[in-house]
């Protein structure tokens, strides 16, 4: 009986946390339309890649920090705890459900996410006021891509220490809201995925403060 309430308590939570993407999706295409945002194509993005792919190979820096308290919620902080358990403290990591999780709880391996912000300037057609859109806590100036960063490469950023690890990053539905379909195919291609466009999942192995301007060096 109690683990019959254990699960429907889990499939309420994934519920309402569907119900608030489906909301926050909507909401971003809504806005999308009333702000006249525009979405680069396909050709325009291919285009812009070799620049985009300028970033170091050997020693980044953190460009923004962005925690997101509940979904659909985004703050940009100068400096932030980094922990074991909960990842980014006051990030919204710890209370999501993730279904392909052992235990239907928060993703281990996805406890940190990491993207180009090369890459994201080139998606968001050069908007900088929109970094901070897609939610990814850490956005930097380095080569995330899978020859450079493998699977269980440590990085060091300021008194932390993360780990990439093997599940990969890709863009979603609501990455369709914020930047268009074309972006998310982009991002979601065979040669995207090879580049890790779309960012990286990554999880703390050394608790620590991470700070804006802080630089990025492998372990």
């Amino acid at each position: 009986m109690r683990w019959n309430s254990f699960w429907r308590v889990k499939m309420i939570q994934r519920i309402r946390t569907a119900l608030k993407r489906m909301k926050n999706l909507q909401r971003n295409q809504s806005d999308s339309e009333a702000k006249n945002i525009r979405h680069l194509n396909t050709d325009e993005l291919e285009a812009g890649l070799e620049e985009a792919l300028t970033s170091p190979t050997d020693e980044g820096i953190v460009n923004l920090i962005v925690c997101r308290p509940d979904v659909g919620q985004r703050k940009v902080l100068q400096s932030a705890e980094f922990s074991l358990e909960i990842g980014l403290v006051g990030d919204n990591w710890s209370k999501k459900p993730y279904s392909k999780s052992p235990d239907g709880g928060p993703h281990p391996e996805m406890q940190v996410t990491m993207i180009n912000r090369r890459v994201l300037d080139l998606i968001t057609a050069g908007d900088t006021n929109r970094r901070a859109v897609p939610g990814d806590q850490l956005v930097v100036d380095f080569d995330l891509s899978l020859v450079n960063l493998p699977p269980g490469t440590k990085l060091n950023i300021g008194s932390t220490i993360i780990e990439v690890t093997e599940e990969p990053h890709t863009g979603c539905s609501q990455f369709v809201g914020w930047f268009g379909a074309d972006a998310m195919r982009f991002v979601n291609s065979s040669r995207g995925r090879q580049l890790c466009l779309r960012g990286i999942n990554a999880k703390v192995v050394q608790s620590g403060k991470i700070s804006q301007g802080d630089q990025i060096t492998k372990g």
